[in-house]
């Protein structure tokens, strides 16, 4: 009896938590995992290069829709040639998880 409670409770719990993984992205994990930080720095404030923007304390707006436009191609100058290849290994609620997390940098 004990075991199909369990089975039960389980089944009623499980999708509850896999609905809440999208709300539970770690921004800062996600940063380092899709590689941000080997051109915009660890601590998104000293890029590797002069040219390569700083990007703790954007507007998380902002910054996602930059995300978005470079994924798209809708923005394609300067260094967004090499961010394309970057943003199409992230997802739509990723690029928000990594955009809110800048925000609060």
């Amino acid at each position: 009896m004990k075991f199909k409670s369990l089975s039960i409770a389980a089944a009623l719990i499980l999708p509850l938590a896999l609905s809440g993984n999208a709300m539970a992205l770690d921004g800062s994990a996600l940063f380092q995992s899709k590689t941000c930080w080997s051109c915009h720095g660890k601590d998104a404030k000293t890029p590797i290069l002069p040219v390569y923007p700083k990007l703790a304390g954007q507007n998380a707006g902002y910054a996602l829709q930059q995300m978005k436009d470079i994924k798209s191609g809708a923005r394609a100058n300067g260094q967004s040639a090499a961010m394309k290849g970057v943003m199409g290994l992230v997802s739509d609620e990723e690029m928000a998880a990594i955009a809110d997390w800048l925000a609060t940098q």
